[in-house]
């Protein structure tokens, strides 16, 4: 009887050592918890702040985007010409894409002239100048009442030199969108 009771006793010691070893691993469960979480949470910071980054690429207006060719204005003419130049094609179609598929946007274009000419031939070439920028623009698909045409003929200068450099800056139609 005295063996079942050192046996009950050093059972008991062993059960009691077993449970306290699980009460001391208890405490370092809790601080790897703690440490694995920390690395758990770290990972969905990750998308989280990226998220915010990709919508602010989204969210940046395509017409001030410098690197987007929406960003160019101006189309230039050659000297008492208003047929718009092959050069210019690519940026009135990106234009004329933009006001197909944004149907609340809205442009005046400028027509510009230089300063040879009377005053009224200047107002009457700037106006054809914006009227064929705007016929290319309605046959690409851009909706004829999102579009207004107006001439500013010699009225508003890029350069003032009189030389030939200056009067090309001048010789233009400028793509203006409403609210800028």
């Amino acid at each position: 009887m005295n063996k079942r009771l050192i046996a009950s006793i050093m059972l008991t010691m062993f059960l009691a050592a077993c449970s306290s070893k699980a009460v001391k691993e208890e405490p370092k469960a809790a601080v790897e918890e703690k440490s694995a979480p920390t690395k758990v949470e770290a990972a969905p910071l990750a998308p989280a702040v990226a998220a915010p980054i990709a919508e602010q690429k989204m969210a940046v207006n395509p017409l001030k985007d410098p690197n987007n060719i929406l960003s160019k204005r101006s189309i230039y003419f050659d000297f008492d010409k208003d047929e718009v130049k092959t050069e210019f094609r690519p940026l009135v179609e990106a234009h004329a894409k933009y006001l197909k598929e944004h149907s609340e946007a809205k442009i005046a274009l400028q027509g510009n002239a230089d300063e040879r000419g009377s005053r009224e031939y200047n107002l009457a070439l700037g106006q054809r100048r914006s009227v064929a920028v705007k016929k290319v623009m309605n046959l690409l698909g851009a909706p004829d009442k999102q579009i207004e045409t107006v001439s500013y003929g010699e009225e508003k200068p890029r350069c003032s030199e009189k030389n030939e450099a200056c009067w090309s800056q001048n010789r233009r139609a400028d793509i203006v969108y409403e609210g800028e």
